[in-house]
């Protein structure tokens, strides 16, 4: 029989239980976000093969995604303004998430380029930049431990991009350009949706910063429309970039973050890149060497260098 002197005792292993399965819950959820993520760039690479351009690729994600999330929030809204939702924070959110549609934009247009599996390598250089960031804005001294860890992201990226695999002419310098753009672009991304309107729920913030990402695909467009758009994209990819894009994963990571943790949904996150170079593999048939999945394991070690914590918050 339980003694009831042991009953704050068992209580408190019921709610370490209890948040041992909300943790790997969310960290589940971090994950099926980065997979929704992983698939995107293939799933624009055969867009392309079809035909498709950037402008119809983009305006098409985006459109959905926005229409999506729109129908969402109007279906979950309730009679209260939610909390921190002002003129203001919608604006500096719409500002933020500019920097989102130029992330698309840029990285699309190395996906035209280049192969997937080198795309979404030059993409996780986000993870060193982020860094940088911390130290230009926030004054905060990178640690050895992440210094470390980002010279070993450069390493992991050298031999991801078969920079020594391969002869000058056949390195596509347009599309590493543009890789290197989208990943500057991306770490501002990143960076300001953890420190925008942070009261704001999640969905909301990131409707607004999607928002703001549309205009910057219109904006796009006014430079680059042709006078024609093949709207055949809107039902034969729109809607799973739209899906993969913008809908799954801002859910995913909204409900999944907050559980998971920072540290934790980060290194999570991180499968994003394995996933990107399995199904431009099995998918697109792109040549993967040896020392490509070489650099990328250095890429995740060094993710979970950069993020791992001696005091563990699921102990």
């Amino acid at each position: 029989m339980h003694n009831p002197a042991d009953k704050g005792n068992f209580i408190g292993c019921f709610d370490s239980i209890n948040m041992r399965k909300s943790i790997y819950w969310g960290v589940f959820l971090v994950f099926l976000g980065a997979c929704s993520y992983g698939v995107l760039a293939t799933i624009v690479k055969v867009a392309y093969n079809n035909g498709f351009n950037t402008l119809e690729i983009t305006f098409s994600q985006f459109a959905i995604g926005w229409i999506a999330l729109l129908v969402i929030l109007l279906m979950t809204k309730n009679n209260s303004s939610p909390v921190g939702s002002n003129l203001q924070s919608k604006r500096k959110l719409m500002i933020a998430g500019t920097s989102m549609g130029l992330t698309s934009v840029l990285y699309y247009l190395c996906v035209k380029n280049i192969d997937v599996s080198i795309a979404i390598v030059l993409l996780m250089q986000s993870t060193w930049m982020g860094v940088i960031v911390e130290w230009l804005i926030e004054r905060k001294t990178p640690s050895r431990q992440k210094i470390i860890a980002a010279i070993v992201v450069l390493i992991g990226t050298a031999l991801s991009a078969k920079i020594f695999n391969s002869t000058y002419e056949e390195l596509n310098g347009l599309g590493f350009l543009f890789g290197f753009l989208a990943s500057i672009s991306y770490t501002i991304t990143v960076y300001a949706s953890g420190k925008v309107a942070l009261k704001m729920p999640a969905l909301h913030r990131s409707f607004w910063m999607l928002s703001g990402g549309f205009v910057i695909i219109f904006i796009y467009g006014l430079f680059t429309f042709s006078g024609t758009f093949n709207t055949d994209i809107l039902v034969s990819y729109g809607i799973p970039l739209a899906l993969f894009g913008t809908v799954l994963p801002p859910i995913l990571f909204a409900y999944g973050m907050p559980s998971a943790g920072t540290a934790a949904g980060t290194i999570v996150g991180a499968v994003e890149l394995p996933i990107s170079v399995i199904m431009a593999y099995f998918i697109l048939n792109e040549n993967v060497i040896p020392t490509q999945w070489i650099g990328i394991l250095l890429i995740l070690l060094a993710v979970v260098l950069m993020n791992y914590q001696k005091k563990s918050s699921i102990n």
